[in-house]
């Protein structure tokens, strides 16, 4: 579920919502960067400021789930998106991924306007993946037979690391992690109490992965697991950071 064996151009075309967010944050990156844009504006323009958004720019609450501060943090987080997205996007149908994405994000931005000072400033989509794990932390707790007990261990896993350290690091949005993935968990409660249609679509998507790994002859060895935990790892480090 978590391990990519997709060409480029074939994980275009069996993941466009996770594409088309992933080369929106490339290019804000590249267009607040390279001396050939007018990028400290745009930049100021789209980065969430509480004080603006108390005054009207309301924009501000959905920008920064594109923006990030520098090159790691852009790096990390679209990886975290490569690892997370394409499993959820196949399960939900592209616009609920997309509708599952913006609105944990926007949620999360939302609540750090409430919980945090006027002053407060921040950049990143960590609010939208912390919204990604809640959600499959939901499917954890609801349909533990959709999921198999090692992808649920990594899910789990990587949760509670990345809550603790949420408490930990430094220059973290806390509001934005917590509340995030309390949205996507809330989310996924509602949509497996009721959503039929969810249901029998991430059943197909296991049963699919099921295939090809029976198609392919293999299996994940020990070696793919450290690889993977490392990676995962990696992600967390992206989360993390600002």
């Amino acid at each position: 579920m978590f391990t990519r064996n997709e060409s480029l151009k074939e994980f275009i075309r069996f993941y466009p919502v996770v594409t088309f967010i992933l080369s929106i944050n490339i290019l804000l990156y590249l267009l607040t960067t390279l001396p050939v844009f007018p990028n400290s504006w745009l930049y100021n323009m789209t980065v969430g400021v509480n004080l603006y958004i108390l005054h009207g720019e309301l924009w501000r609450i959905v920008t920064p789930i594109f923006m990030h501060s520098g090159f790691p943090h852009v790096l990390f987080n679209s990886f975290s998106l490569i690892l997370f997205g394409p499993a959820l996007e196949r399960m939900l149908g592209k616009s609920r991924f997309l509708f599952l994405y913006l609105l944990t994000g926007i949620l999360a931005n939302v609540a750090t306007f409430f919980f945090n000072p006027l002053t407060f400033v921040h950049v990143g989509s960590s609010g939208a993946i912390f919204g990604l794990f809640g959600f499959y932390v939901a499917i954890v707790v609801l349909k533990k037979e959709l999921i198999s007990r090692g992808n649920a261990q990594i899910i789990l896993t990587v949760t509670i690391i990345g809550l603790i350290m949420t408490f930990i690091q430094p220059q973290i949005n806390i509001t934005a992690h917590i509340f995030g993935f309390l949205a996507g968990l809330v989310i996924g409660i509602i949509a497996f109490s009721k959503g039929q249609n969810v249901i029998k679509a991430f059943k197909m998507e296991v049963s699919s992965f099921k295939r090809a790994m029976i198609q392919n002859n293999r299996g994940i060895s020990f070696r793919k697991l450290i690889l993977l935990g490392g990676i995962l790892i990696l992600a967390l480090i992206g989360i993390l950071s600002r």
